[in-house]
C-alpha cells in the first residue's frame, strides 16, 4: 500500500510538471516568468544556498528548459515541404536537443556530487606487515631518458615498505621488433635507447621489461608487465607523471576495505599550462580544463560507482584485471574500456580528490590537437563496440554516466551547426527558425541565460564563464573529421603517443590556424551582411538583429581563438615549480644559508642574503645542501651557477644541476615531486568564482586582446621572410 502511495505522489508530480511546460501563456507571461526564475536563481547563488536549496535551483532552471524544449519542438520547426529550410533546421534543433540531453545527463552525473574523501595518510602505513605488495608500471615509448630518470626517482621514493614495492620500466621504445627494424636509422635509435634505458633501470635499481612486438599499444605493453611481475596491486603512471611520496599512503588503505574494488584513481595535475592557458596567459589565476573533470564529474561519477580509470595516476586489483583478462585492448582508450569491463563484472571503484602526481600537458596547439582527437576516437569506439546503455551487467545510473562521458565527445557536430547556422539566414535567407524576435527574447534568450546559470551551479569554480565553449570550438575544427573517421570505420584508428616536454623557441602561428582565420573573417562577412540586412529589409530588423546577434558572438569565439592558435614563445625549456625549502650552498670550504624559490628538471633558483651571495658567486661551480623528504638526512647536489639577479638586499642565484650518479636524480625527484601539498595549494589559489557577469565581461576582455594579437601574428606571418625572428620568444616585436 505504502509502495503505491510512493507511485501515486510521483505520478502526480510528473503531471503537474508536465502540465506546467505545456501550458499555454503569453509571450509577456514568459518573459516575466523567466525573469522571475534568473532572479531567484541569482539571489540562491548570492547566499551561496547549498543542500535542498542548490537542487530547488536546479529545478527552477529545469522548468524554463522544458519549456523552451516544448516551444521549441511544437513551434518552431520549418514546414516539411520546404525541405531547402526544413533540413538546415531540423539540424540546429537535433543540435539543440543534444545540448539539452547532456544538460540533463550532466545534472544526473554532478547535480549533489560526493565531497572530496579525507585525507588516510597518516594511518594508512600503521601495519606494515598486513600491506598488499604493489608493482609501479611506468609505461614509455618515445620519452627521453632524463624525463623517464625523474619518474622513476619518484615512484622509488614512494612512502612504502621497500619489500613490498617493485618499479616496473615497461619500454615499447625498444622492442624486438623495433630493434630489428629494416629501416637501419630506426633500428639505431631503439637499439641505443634500449641500452641506455637498461642502465638507468640498473642504477636506478628498477625493473626493465620491453617485449617482441608492439601490439595493442598501450594496454598490451601493461599486459606484458601483469604477466612478469606478481604484485597484489599495480600502480600505473604515465612516463611524464611523476607521484609524490604519499601517493600509495592515500590509495592502498580503500582496497582493504572492499574485496570488490578494482581501482583508485586521483587525479591529473600538471606542472605546465596547456596551449590555450599558455596562449591566453590564464595558467596562474584561473583553474585548468581538467579540473572540471577531476574536481567535480569524477566525484559525481564515484556517486554511482563508475569513476573510471583514466590510464594514469591509479592503483588497480590485479586480482580484478586478471578475472577480465587484463587491460582492455579494443579501442585506443583503453583506460576508460578497462573500467567499463570491470565495472559491468560486479567490481567498483573510488575516486580520491587530491592531487597525487605531477605531469607535463602538450605544448603546442598541435600536439593538443592530437591528443584530443586520441581521446574522442578512442570514446566514440567505446560507444560503438561496447555501447554503455545496453551492456550487461552496468546498473543503470552507471549506463548512464559512461553514456555521458562518451556521448560528451560528439560536440564537434552541434557546435559546427551552432557556428554556420546563423549564415544559413544572413547569405542565403534560409527560415531555418520560425520565430519572432519577441519569441526569441521571450524563450531562447531566457533559455541561454538560465542555461549558462545552471552550468555554473554544477561547476562554479572549476569553470570560469565561456571557457567550455572557447575549448570546444578550438577542439571542433579538427576533431570533426576525426570523429567522422572513427564512425565510418571504428577499427582505423590506432594508437599515436602525445609528446612530452616540448618547447616553442619563437612565437610563432600554430601549422593548424588556417582555419579559425578563415572562420573568423567569413563571420566577418556575415557581419557586415546582418547591417545591409537592417538598413534594407526593416520590416525583418527584429530577426536580423536576433541573428546577427548570434552571430557575432561566433565571431567573438573565432576572434578569441586566433589568440589561441597564435603560439607563445617561452624561453625556458622546461617548467619551474614554486618551492620554499631551507638549504645551504657551498662557498669554498663555507656553507652559506639560502631558500630553494623554485625548482624545474633542470635547475633551480636559490635566494641569498646580498653578503652571502657575493661570496657564492666566486665559486661558479658548488655544490647545494638540504634535507630530503625520503629519510629526513641532509643531502648535497652539484650544481653550476647560471645566472644571477639583484633583488636589493637579495640576490636570485640560478643554478643549473650537475648529476653525476644515481642518486643525484633521487635528490632532483625529491625536490619537485615529493611534496603532493604544493599542488593542493596551487589549485586552491586558482579556484575563484568570477560569477556569469563578471566572467562574460571578463572574457569579452580577452577575446577582443588576443583577436588583436592573432591578427597582428598573421600579418606579420605574411609579410615578413622571417617570422621566427620578429616573433622572438622575449616578445620583440609581438604582442604577449
Amino acid at each position: 500500500m505504502r509502495k503505491f502511495g510512493v507511485v501515486a505522489i510521483w505520478a502526480l508530480v510528473s503531471a503537474c510538471v508536465v502540465l506546467l511546460i505545456t501550458l499555454p501563456i503569453s509571450l509577456q507571461t514568459q518573459l516575466v516568468v523567466g525573469l522571475f526564475v534568473l532572479m531567484v536563481m541569482m539571489l540562491m547563488k548570492l547566499i551561496r544556498a547549498e543542500g535542498i536549496w542548490r537542487l530547488i535551483a536546479l529545478s527552477f532552471g529545469t522548468a524554463i528548459v522544458m519549456r523552451y524544449v516544448y516551444w521549441r519542438t511544437t513551434s518552431t520547426l520549418p514546414p516539411v515541404s520546404q525541405l531547402q529550410d526544413f533540413i538546415p533546421g531540423f539540424l540546429l534543433y537535433l543540435a539543440e536537443m543534444y545540448s539539452v540531453m547532456m544538460l540533463a545527463l550532466s545534472l544526473f552525473v554532478v547535480a549533489t556530487p560526493l565531497p572530496p574523501r579525507p585525507s588516510r595518510g597518516k594511518s594508512a602505513l600503521d601495519r606494515p606487515q598486513d600491506l598488499p605488495t604493489v608493482d609501479v608500471f611506468i609505461p614509455s615509448y618515445n620519452e627521453a631518458p632524463e624525463l623517464l630518470a625523474n619518474t622513476m626517482a619518484a615512484a622509488k621514493a614512494l612512502d612504502y615498505p621497500a619489500d613490498k614495492l617493485n618499479v616496473w620500466l615497461l619500454d615499447d621504445g625498444g622492442t624486438v621488433q623495433k630493434r630489428h627494424s629494416p629501416k637501419v636509422s630506426e633500428a639505431h635509435v631503439a637499439e641505443d635507447r634500449h641500452r641506455r634505458l637498461q642502465q638507468l633501470c640498473r642504477d636506478l635499481d628498477v625493473h626493465y621489461l620491453t617485449r617482441e612486438r608492439n601490439e595493442h599499444a598501450k594496454a598490451g605493453n601493461l599486459n606484458n608487465g601483469l604477466a612478469h611481475s606478481s604484485g597484489d596491486l599495480i600502480a600505473v603512471f604515465d612516463a611524464d607523471h611523476a607521484p609524490a611520496r604519499d601517493f600509495l599512503r592515500e590509495t592502498v588503505g580503500y582496497f582493504a576495505e572492499d574485496p570488490k574494488l578494482f581501482l583508485v584513481q586521483t587525479p591529473h595535475f600538471f606542472l605546465n599550462p596547456d596551449p590555450l592557458e599558455r596562449n591566453l596567459q590564464t595558467f596562474l589565476k584561473m583553474p585548468s580544463e581538467n579540473e572540471m573533470f577531476y574536481g567535480v564529474i569524477q566525484r559525481g561519477l564515484d556517486k554511482w560507482n563508475a569513476a573510471f580509470f583514466c590510464g594514469s595516476a591509479a592503483v588497480l586489483s590485479r586480482k580484478a584485471l586478471n578475472a577480465t583478462q587484463g587491460f582492455s585492448g579494443v579501442s585506443i582508450t583503453e583506460d576508460c574500456e578497462t573500467a567499463v569491463a570491470l565495472h559491468s563484472a560486479g567490481w567498483n571503484s573510488v575516486y580520491v580528490d587530491r592531487p597525487l602526481i605531477a605531469g607535463l600537458q602538450p605544448a603546442t596547439f598541435a600536439s593538443f590537437i592530437g591528443q584530443r582527437s586520441r581521446w574522442a576516437q578512442g570514446m566514440m569506439q567505446i560507444l560503438r563496440f561496447r555501447f554503455p546503455l545496453l551492456k550487461r551487467g552496468l546498473s543503470l545510473p552507471q549506463r548512464l554516466c559512461y553514456m555521458s562521458s562518451t556521448l560528451f565527445w560528439l560536440f564537434p557536430f552541434p557546435r559546427a551547426i551552432f557556428l554556420i547556422a546563423p549564415l544559413f539566414y544572413l547569405f542565403f535567407d534560409l527560415q531555418i527558425f520560425t520565430a519572432s524576435g519577441g519569441e526569441f527574447l521571450a524563450y531562447t534568450l531566457s533559455y541561454m541565460i538560465v542555461n549558462l546559470m545552471m552550468q555554473n551551479y554544477l561547476y562554479g569554480s572549476f569553470r570560469w564563464p565561456w571557457i567550455s565553449e572557447l575549448y570546444e570550438y578550438v577542439q571542433t575544427v579538427h576533431l570533426l573529421p576525426a570523429v567522422v573517421s572513427v564512425a565510418l570505420h571504428p577499427s582505423r584508428p590506432t594508437f599515436k603517443v602525445t609528446a612530452k616536454d616540448e618547447s616553442i623557441s619563437y612565437s610563432r602561428l600554430s601549422e593548424l590556424s588556417l582555419p579559425f582565420f578563415i572562420i573568423f573573417f567569413v563571420l566577418l562577412v556575415g557581419m557586415a551582411v546582418a547591417a545591409y540586412r537592417v538598413y534594407a529589409e526593416p520590416f525583418k530588423a527584429d530577426v536580423t538583429l536576433v541573428v546577427g546577434g548570434w552571430n557575432l558572438l561566433n565571431l567573438i569565439m573565432a576572434g578569441c581563438a586566433l589568440g589561441v592558435v597564435s603560439e607563445r614563445g617561452q624561453r625556458a625549456s622546461t617548467r619551474r615549480v614554486k618551492v620554499s625549502r631551507r638549504c645551504e650552498y657551498k662557498a669554498g670550504d663555507e656553507w652559506l644559508p639560502g631558500t630553494i624559490e623554485d625548482v624545474s628538471v633542470n635547475g633551480m633558483r636559490i635566494k641569498m642574503l646580498g653578503a652571502n651571495a657575493e661570496r657564492a658567486l666566486q665559486h661558479e661551480k658548488s655544490e647545494v645542501r638540504f634535507v630530503t623528504h625520503f629519510d629526513g638526512q641532509q643531502h648535497v647536489l652539484p650544481v653550476t651557477i647560471r645566472n644571477q639577479t639583484d633583488e636589493g638586499e637579495t640576490v636570485d642565484i640560478g643554478c643549473l644541476y650537475k648529476p653525476d650518479r644515481p642518486e643525484h636524480n633521487k635528490l632532483v625527484a625529491d625536490l619537485i615531486f615529493a611534496n603532493s601539498e604544493q599542488w593542493t595549494q596551487f589549485q586552491h589559489s586558482r579556484r575563484g568564482n568570477p560569477g556569469l557577469v563578471r566572467g562574460t565581461i571578463w572574457f569579452l576582455g580577452v577575446a577582443a586582446f588576443q583577436t588583436y594579437r592573432g591578427l597582428v601574428y598573421a600579418f606579420r606571418h605574411a609579410f615578413s621572410r622571417a617570422p621566427q625572428e620578429r616573433l622572438s620568444s622575449s616578445g620583440v616585436g609581438a604582442p604577449r
